[in-house]
């Protein structure tokens, strides 16, 4: 990771946020990530779950986490001091550590403590990515509302929901949306929902198709146009330390990751024309 004077438009920095567990949060992190990287884009993860899902599932053992979201959180690293370059080409990530669970312990009584991560950004020039600055920056919360995610949501522009076709879906989505309307009224008025991605479809299901249709019904246009199918090659990757997309590009999940990076990237554009 080279220091290089801050070059180019900010990136984009999209927060993966859902409370619930097991819905596709860190997969879909991933997987997004490859995508984005695929079709040119340079890609920082910012892993804050401290179970570090997302920093296995790049390959970046627990011995090379020397320096991790927590040294962030905490102010004892930069973003270039902590980003580890990936076996995936134009993808960097800020690994995760167990101390993330310690993280709130730490910073609790400090009175910028919800604004660690954005002003840990705001010296994100110093990053580059093969010689370029980062355009997109990807940030993967635990399951919980808790600091980190609160982090998360003052630190991003934009917030991508992944919500499992299950019947609790719903359930869990209207308490996140309070969250983020909360913070947008309180600590980040520019945050506004991406957009949300139904995971774990599966066509055999008469359910799954059932709470599509409701979610599109509540959330209209929010509702991305590509839904992530549940596969067996998406969850046999990660323990090869693998995306998707790299352990079999021709499989329905990989393929699905790359039509969502190409409709994010077609909202992006949309709403920097707007």
């Amino acid at each position: 990771m080279k220091a290089i004077p801050e070059a180019g438009l900010a990136p984009r920095i999209l927060t993966l946020a859902n409370q619930k567990g097991g819905v596709g949060k860190t997969t879909t992190a991933i997987n997004l990530a490859t995508a984005l990287a695929a079709i040119g884009e340079r890609v920082l993860i910012v892993d804050l779950d401290p179970q570090g899902n997302a920093s296995t599932g790049l390959g970046i053992s627990r011995q090379d986490r020397e320096i991790s979201a927590y040294d962030l959180l905490v102010g004892e690293a930069t973003v270039a001091g902590a980003a580890v370059m990936t076996s995936v080409p134009n993808v960097a990530i800020v690994p995760s550590t167990m101390d993330l669970l310690g993280v709130e312990l730490t910073i609790a009584s400090q009175a910028d403590r919800a604004f660690r991560l954005r002003d840990a950004f705001k010296r994100l020039g110093e990053l580059t990515i093969n010689g370029s600055p980062v355009s997109y920056i990807l940030i993967d919360c635990p399951p919980s509302l808790n600091l980190l995610t609160v982090n998360a949501l003052v630190a991003a522009d934009a917030v991508l929901v992944p919500l499992q076709c299950e019947f609790f879906a719903l359930e869990g989505l209207s308490q996140l949306l309070q969250t983020i309307e909360q913070i947008r009224s309180t600590l980040n008025p520019r945050l506004s929902i991406q957009g949300v991605v139904m995971t774990m479809f599966d066509k055999r299901n008469n359910l799954s198709e059932q709470v599509l249709q409701d979610v599109r019904q509540e959330m209209g246009s929010l509702v991305y146009d590509t839904v992530i199918p549940r596969n067996v090659r998406l969850s046999e990757a990660p323990s090869y330390g693998k995306p998707a997309l790299l352990y079999d590009l021709k499989c329905a999940g990989s393929q699905a990751y790359l039509r969502l990076a190409t409709e994010v990237i077609r909202r992006e554009r949309h709403l920097n024309a707007a």
